[in-house]
């Protein structure tokens, strides 16, 4: 896997980081493409300061042509991309029956129309080489419904079903394409979610925490680590498959 060049959308910050960071580690050349793009760079900056080769790159994921644009650009850097892990996603939380067809639209756009986008970019090449590892980030949201998240959830759940379906598309071609899921994670965006819950934040977390079997919020090392499984060269049998790290909080 060494030296292979692995694309981390959203990979500035939060789970994000996580996964950059620990690709990292494994000796790939990360691309930290985010649409912070002073961010990415902090963060690809402490990939290079631990022994890393990584670059930052301005992505947004809602716009095609900057998308390819990007992709244009670390192939010319780095070389092409064998590695893609869709990680751009935002969300924020209400009932269903308060959201506007713009909050749909924003989350769509992001969080399922964003993972077509890069893909359909970079998976072309993967198929004439012969090689490519897609991780499409899901959620436990897609796989059992989350309150105050329906249209995320939704979003999340034609991930999962995306991921199958082009895993068997390019089955044949070399390229393995699967599915992690996060469950609550100890992130910045988990931490404002509790802070605006109007109740107190600590009991917030505290009674995530107590739903989870092993009694702790995931880590982004721990959703990392599943990524950098799924990435590296002794996966090229699995595919199509839909990996939660959630604690035993769901369980297949």
């Amino acid at each position: 896997m060494s030296n292979r060049v692995a694309l981390v959308t959203g990979g500035a910050q939060g789970i994000g980081e996580g996964i950059s960071r620990r690709l990292g580690v494994d000796g790939f050349k990360v691309v930290v493409a985010d649409l912070n793009l002073e961010v990415a760079q902090q963060t690809a900056e402490a990939i290079v300061s631990e022994g890393g080769i990584a670059i930052a790159v301005s992505m947004d994921v809602t716009d095609t042509a900057a998308v390819r644009s990007a992709i244009e650009q670390i192939t010319t850097e780095l070389g092409p991309i064998e590695i893609a892990v869709n990680n751009a996603g935002w969300d924020d939380f209400m009932k269903f029956l308060d959201t506007t067809e713009q909050f749909w639209d924003k989350i769509l756009d992001i969080n399922f129309k964003g993972a077509l986008r890069v893909n359909h970019t970079v998976v072309p090449g993967m198929v004439e080489r012969g090689f490519g590892r897609v991780i499409n980030i899901g959620s436990d949201a897609g796989r059992v419904g989350s309150s105050m998240e329906a249209v995320y959830s939704g979003a999340k759940g034609g991930i999962i079903a995306f991921t199958k379906t082009l895993a068997r598309e390019v089955a044949t071609k070399g390229v393995t394409v699967n599915t992690v899921c996060p469950g609550p994670t100890d992130t910045p965006a988990l931490r404002k979610f509790a802070d605006n819950s109007g109740q107190d934040a600590d009991k917030v977390l505290g009674g995530m925490t107590r739903a989870v079997p092993m009694k702790r919020l995931a880590q982004p090392a721990d959703i990392a680590a599943a990524v950098a499984f799924f990435a590296s060269d002794d996966t090229g049998y699995i595919t199509g498959q839909t990996l939660s790290v959630s604690g035993g909080l769901t369980m297949a």
